[in-house]
């Protein structure tokens, strides 16, 4: 499978372009404190994705996933930033969360299958198991 196929990658790209477009709209003070931040992060949800996608040994395609689920927490600080600083609406502000909670869950399910395959991984294998990590879930 080419990562291009992959949901999981596929809405994180989606994510990392909506928080651009958000911010690109921004004063220069906000984009220079809170701004170049968020865009940071959730640029990094994909790429770290994309980084795993590449590595042989599934213990390392576990690690940069791991990296891509703290930079997808790291977004929702920014974005809860932006929110309380009034930077963005807060249709924005759901919609972005919603984004995220749906992004975390395929994410779990991701690193939950390279685990329990330790082999290469077909996207059919993780976006249906249902037991995620809803503790996590809950922390956004």
């Amino acid at each position: 499978m080419n990562i291009d196929e992959l949901k999981v990658y596929n809405l994180a790209i989606e994510l990392g372009e909506s928080v651009w477009n958000i911010v690109s709209k921004w004063d220069y003070f906000a984009k220079e404190t809170v701004g170049k931040q968020f865009v940071k992060a959730a640029d990094s949800v994909a790429a770290n994705i994309s980084e795993d996608y590449g590595r042989y040994h599934y213990k390392e395609n576990i690690q940069f996933n791991y990296y891509s689920r703290g930079s997808l927490f790291e977004t929702k600080t920014w974005l809860t930033k932006s929110k309380n600083r009034n930077l963005i609406s807060n249709e924005e502000y759901e919609n972005l969360c919603e984004r995220i909670i749906t992004l975390t869950k395929l994410l779990n399910n991701y690193i939950k299958s390279i685990g329990s395959s330790g082999n290469e991984l077909k996207e059919a294998e993780f976006l249906y198991i249902t037991n995620i990590d809803e503790d996590l879930i809950n922390l956004l």
